[in-house]
């Protein structure tokens, strides 16, 4: 009972000070009197224990026994701790954190909803928007980037998979950081690493490299999505929490519509470019990529003026920094309701245990490197415990649903957002193929070709002292031909070939007829000099406005969606969005059927994107919700980087059925969607649960 009398008093004592804890020294100090400055210490009370530990203090008289007992009480559990059962000490934290999330939310109703809130929403929505962005930058420079870089069809296949393949690893690396070193600190991290890679990646002339360059601009912006929920919703109520996370979601389309716009007005000028000698060439697709990257550069240097997240403050026990931030996020409201008299009147707010304190103590001691590596391995020693708590029996369940749902949702989605311009282009090319012009049997002589030859077939012509000077060859084919003293200089091709010709006498100068386009021919007595260098591109004919015009649709239409599902997502709950706008997306796909032209499939994809951008927004919410804070940027992060896995399944699957069936694409994509809609409705609602 003594002991707990003096625990008592030292609590109080500690409450009146509000700054430090009673010093836990074990010496006796009088009730007011104050503890003597250094200068005063006396050496007479110097000296060694039993251990030989030095020890130092002022001299006080003789301990009360009570003392004693208090301060064999206060040391009692911190050493205790060391040798406790990591299940009972996690057991306490638990406990600490319910009362933390009660507590916190009704903080953060004092501190009201206002300014802060909408300044940090535009800030963390441009962050969103450069993910957008990243997913769209590929798809639109592939073409003129196969021709600058001349990939082979392999390579180009890569380079389309390659940001997903980063954004997968970055969402699981960066997204299990941000439990332990922030949330502003992480995302800092990942938009600095997107923007220079990206920035950089716009003037690398090899394919290695500018591969290299997606890979981790890919991995930087991968980060993000996950970051960026996880923080916005530490600052929000229960009440406004899925409204206003759903009104951030909109950012993701706003940039696929910047993308869009931007490749549309940038990548089809040619002059918008540079070159410097014959080996460096800016042309505009690489202005374009650099356009990409200022969302992301804006949402950095926006995000330098914004604080860190209080609640995770708390969680690793920086009370006053949390504190303070809470303060300021009150005051900034109230000065913008025109209530600056309000006072924010939280004192203290319950901190959770800390469970890995001895970290610090090892990383303060040895070399600098060994502190770094002991930091290091410590912390992603943690990320890896967090990704393996996820999976534990509290909340195996929920992860596994949750894992299905963002699987075949993304494998659907993903999956035919690449199969529908590629379906439009295979209808564009066999409309295409269906204007060709064949020549058969033709005799030309002494004559010079200067223009372009376009979509053309000639079969068994014979081509006398014909000169073939500056001109172009597109989609031109010639078949069982004979070319004699002909002379071809300064010439340009793109899928064109010779089979089975004949070839005699024939000077080929500065033209880009490479041996792997003649095909079982006979060349006899021709010189071929001066070869064209490189890959050569016509912007005008080979970019295609169409595709441009269909991303822009198809990003434009989920605007309908996004604006329904913010209205009704805090009153039909979380569950319900997800299965219905999955459902809903699956009957949508069954009518893809009926898409024989290209005005058709562009209207089933706006269709299909506008009923399937719902589920999307509601599994973003509901993944914030079921975790807690110490875990929640880990487990999105997880699900986020097996949504990216589902991803690059569906674009590798549906790409390699085009032109052969839509019945496989289809049936997969509304089977997914079924299923995966069915299961998310056992999954708990969240909608009215604080943030533990």
């Amino acid at each position: 009972q003594g002991g707990r009398e003096a625990n008592q008093v030292s609590d109080d004592y500690r409450y009146q000070d509000g700054n430090y804890d009673a010093p836990n020294d074990g010496y006796y100090r009088g009730g007011d009197e104050p503890a003597q400055e250094e200068d005063a210490q006396s050496d007479v009370t110097e000296g060694h224990d039993e251990d030989d530990e030095v020890y130092e203090g002022e001299y006080q008289g003789i301990p009360h026994p009570d003392d004693i007992k208090e301060k064999q009480k206060k040391r009692g559990p911190a050493v205790a701790d060391e040798y406790r059962d990591r299940a009972d000490l996690m057991a306490e934290r638990m406990e600490d954190e319910e009362q933390l999330a009660h507590q916190y939310e009704n903080i953060i109703e004092e501190c009201g909803h206002g300014r802060f809130q909408w300044t940090l929403f535009f800030v963390l929505g441009l962050a969103l928007m450069a993910d957008g962005v990243e997913v769209f930058v590929v798809g639109f420079v592939l073409p003129s980037a196969e021709k600058d870089m001349c990939l082979s069809s392999s390579n180009k296949g890569m380079l389309g998979l390659i940001v997903y393949l980063g954004m997968m690893v970055g969402a699981v690396l960066l997204g299990g950081l941000a439990d332990k070193l922030g949330r502003k600190q992480c995302l800092i991290i990942s938009l600095a690493i997107n923007a220079a890679f990206a920035f950089l990646s716009s003037f690398v002339q090899g394919y290695g490299f500018f591969l290299f360059c997606r890979l981790i601009s890919g991995l930087g912006i991968g980060g993000t999505l996950p970051i960026v929920f996880a923080y916005f919703s530490e600052f929000l109520s229960r009440e406004k929490r899925g409204e206003h996370l759903s009104w951030l979601c909109m950012f993701w389309m706003i940039g696929g519509i910047y993308a869009s716009a931007m490749a549309w007005s940038i990548i089809p000028h040619y002059g918008w470019g540079f070159s410097m000698g014959t080996k460096y060439h800016f042309h505009s697709w690489r202005v374009f990529v650099l356009v990409c990257s200022l969302p992301c550069i804006a949402s950095l240097v926006a995000l330098k003026f914004m604080p860190e997240s209080p609640r995770f403050l708390l969680e690793i026990g920086k009370h006053d920094e949390a504190w303070m931030i809470l303060k300021q996020v009150h005051d900034t409201n109230m000065r913008a309701k025109g209530e600056p008299e309000r006072v924010f009147t939280v004192s203290y707010i319950k901190t959770p245990k800390q469970v890995d304190e001895f970290i610090e103590i090892q990383s303060s001691t040895g070399t600098w490197y060994q502190r770094w590596l002991v930091r290091i391995t410590t912390t992603l020693k943690q990320v890896w415990d967090n990704v393996l708590y996820c999976l534990t029996a509290q909340y195996r369940m929920n992860t596994l649903m949750l894992a299905v749902v963002w699987f075949t949702m993304a494998l659907s989605y993903y999956g035919l957002i690449v199969w529908f311009p590629d379906m439009i282009r295979y209808l564009q090319d066999e409309a295409y193929d269906s204007r060709v012009k064949i020549f058969e049997e033709e005799e030309v002589s002494h004559f010079t070709f200067n223009f372009t030859l376009e979509n053309q077939i000639h079969r068994n012509g014979e081509y006398r002292n014909d000169k073939f000077i500056g001109m172009k060859f597109k989609e031109v084919k010639f078949e069982d031909s004979l070319f004699e003293d002909c002379y071809f200089e300064d010439v340009t091709s793109s899928e064109t070939f010779f089979e089975n010709c004949t070839i005699i006498s024939t000077v080929f100068y500065n033209t880009d007829l490479y041996e792997h386009k003649f095909i079982n021919c006979r060349l006899i007595n021709s010189t071929f000099m001066k070869e064209k260098e490189g890959c050569h591109i016509d912007f005008e004919e080979d970019n295609d406005f169409l595709i441009y015009l269909v991303s822009f649709l198809g990003s434009l239409s989920v605007l309908p969606g996004n604006i329904i599902s913010a209205l009704l997502m805090d009153k039909i709950g979380r569950i319900k969005m997800i299965g219905g706008s999955m459902l809903i997306s699956a009957v949508c796909c069954f009518f893809l059927f009926f898409g024989n032209s290209e005005s058709a499939m562009i209207g089933w994809q706006c269709l299909f994107c506008g009923a399937s951008i719902a589920a999307w927004n509601a599994l973003d919410v509901i993944t914030v919700e079921l975790y807690p804070t110490d875990k929640r940027a880990t487990a999105f992060g997880i699900l986020n980087g097996l949504c990216k896995f589902g991803a690059i399944l569906g674009n590798s699957i549906f790409s390699s059925f085009v032109g052969i069936t839509k019945v496989v694409p289809i049936l997969l994509a509304s089977s997914a969607l079924v299923g995966g809609g069915l299961l998310a409705l056992r999954l708990p609602e969240t909608r009215e649960q604080v943030l533990m």
